[in-house]
């Protein structure tokens, strides 16, 4: 098969032809349809991810058919559509059968533990526990639009945030996955307070919902949305991964207010300074969330099909095989207000 290979971190990568996968038992081989490009998919390609063994083909937000299935498999067929969350379950430990496969213990990862969708076929493990059926009028892109940035910011909003109607939610930084926030958030009825460097990320914010936007690196952005919001946040969520938005987030909630960590922050960044006193005295809460288990996805598409979140307007742009080397490669350079898909694999 066709796919995105590199071979040491930071290098740039290439396009090979490399063995097709075959289904393990319990697994099945998907024929990739779609494959976002993602912020992560670039902190894998840096080096920053441990989990990782070269050479590697990168890719975890991925849409398709699935093309072979492994002997277990009860519930999938040859020819059915499907997503898969960014992070599946092993469905042995405590984790799994708690049903919170979103942090199993031995979980899989395609992008990450395993080779990824930035290629033609993508095997995944465990397929009854982590596949996702999908409707026939899912489009592919718009399905792998889901896999990695709008999961994860619903269940961060929905599950983790608990966000509630007349609340303020802050965002801080508006790419694909702060602007999931953004859509996810005011879909929930709650009033949004966009943050951003670029103006480009706050207008699209400002279309997707966002009742102020705040543009930061200039600006007392902590000053801002307490002064917006008359008091702070009552949900804010880092949706970037650095220092400043993390602690601009934890100091521009209200009190009792809930901080959750989005954005990945990794090597340099993992430790951030947290204002602990405010944290104590203010009862806040610093809560992490991390993907979305399988059996969650229901619910979110429900919304979908009846037109109350619309992930399509997320997508930015449509791309070859061949072109998502340099979206990977440039992917912190590119300023992109939403969200890049695969869709030609030939």
């Amino acid at each position: 098969m066709k796919a995105v290979v590199y071979e040491a971190f930071g290098e740039r990568p290439a396009i090979r032809t490399v063995p097709d996968p075959t289904p393990d038992p319990h697994g099945v081989v998907i024929r990739t349809m779609a494959s976002g490009v993602c912020r992560s998919d670039w902190h894998g390609w840096g080096g920053h991810d441990p989990t990782i063994r070269l050479p590697h083909v990168p890719g975890h937000e991925l849409a398709g058919v699935i093309e072979a299935v492994g002997a277990g498999v009860r519930t999938w067929r040859v020819g059915d559509r499907v997503t898969v969350p960014f992070v599946g379950g092993c469905g042995a430990c405590a984790e799994c059968h708690s049903g919170n496969q979103q942090v199993c213990d031995d979980q899989f990862q395609p992008g990450f533990t395993h080779w990824g969708s930035f290629a033609q076929y993508v095997g995944v493990g465990q397929a009854d526990l982590n596949l996702v059926g999908l409707p026939e009028s899912m489009d592919f892109a718009v399905a792998a639009s889901l896999g990695c940035r709008f999961v994860t910011a619903y269940r961060a909003v929905v599950d983790r945030g608990r966000v509630r109607p007349g609340q303020w939610l802050a965002v801080h930084g508006c790419g694909g996955v702060g602007l999931s926030a953004i859509m996810i958030g005011r879909a929930m009825g709650a009033r949004i307070v966009a943050v951003d460097v670029a103006d480009r990320a706050l207008a699209r914010a400002r279309e997707l919902g966002a009742e102020h936007c705040v543009k930061a690196g200039g600006t007392d952005v902590v000053a801002a949305i307490h002064d917006l919001t008359r008091g702070g946040a009552h949900l804010s969520i880092d949706a970037l991964g650095i220092p400043e938005t993390c602690t601009n987030s934890v100091n521009s909630l209200r009190k009792r207010g809930r901080h959750v960590q989005l954005g990945w922050m990794l090597g340099a960044d993992s430790a951030p300074p947290v204002p602990m006193d405010r944290v104590m005295g203010h009862e806040l809460e610093i809560i992490g969330s991390h993907g979305m288990q399988a059996h969650r996805y229901p619910e979110m598409m429900a919304a979908i099909a009846a037109g109350i979140l619309s992930p399509e307007k997320l997508i930015h742009e449509t791309i070859t095989l061949d072109r998502s080397i340099d979206a990977l490669a440039h992917f912190e350079t590119q300023g992109r207000a939403g969200i890049t898909v695969i869709t030609d694999f030939s």
